[in-house]
């Protein structure tokens, strides 16, 4: 069975940047499934994955426009370290921020005496990403999947429906 629309598929990956950093992997852990057609995968990979059959193993570079999207240099700004009062606030910590276009990821990426830096960018965002794959099965999704939009594995979904 070909990997389409409406089928589930289970597949190791792993994934580097372009100077071969590893940046992700199922490989030591349980295979991921997904729900091809839910947009789950970035899209570069789930396009990629269109028409792969079990047993296929390919390696493939995804690039930014195609994976988490080009850097954005304006969603780097300062704020007023008032904001993080009674915090103790260091690089690297992630928060949710309320913007004019809703609710926002943000990562802090300094500290000044009187401002936070932070950064709106997803971590990933302006990387082309090589992904090396697997596809270990492939199945059609059933009515469930389907109606709720991701698999159901043995392990259950990770929530009630």
């Amino acid at each position: 069975m070909n990997i389409s629309n409406k089928t589930v598929a289970t597949i190791h990956f792993t994934v580097c940047s372009a100077d071969g950093t590893q940046i992700d992997s199922s490989r030591e852990g349980d295979p991921m499934v997904y729900l091809q057609g839910s947009h789950y995968l970035v899209e570069g990979l789930e396009n990629a994955l269109e028409n792969k059959v079990a047993g296929d193993k390919f390696v493939i570079d995804i690039p930014p426009e195609l994976g988490y999207g080009k850097r954005h240099d304006e969603l780097v700004q300062p704020v007023s370290k008032s904001m993080f009062e009674g915090m103790d606030v260091t690089p690297g910590m992630t928060f949710r921020a309320t913007t004019d276009e809703g609710e926002q990821s943000v990562i802090i990426i300094d500290v000044t005496d009187e401002h936070v830096v932070v950064d709106g960018n997803h971590p990933l965002a302006g990387l082309t990403l090589n992904f090396d794959v697997e596809v270990l099965d492939v199945r059609e999704a059933t009515e469930s999947e389907l109606e709720h939009g991701h698999p159901h594995t043995e392990g259950g979904c990770g929530h009630s429906h």
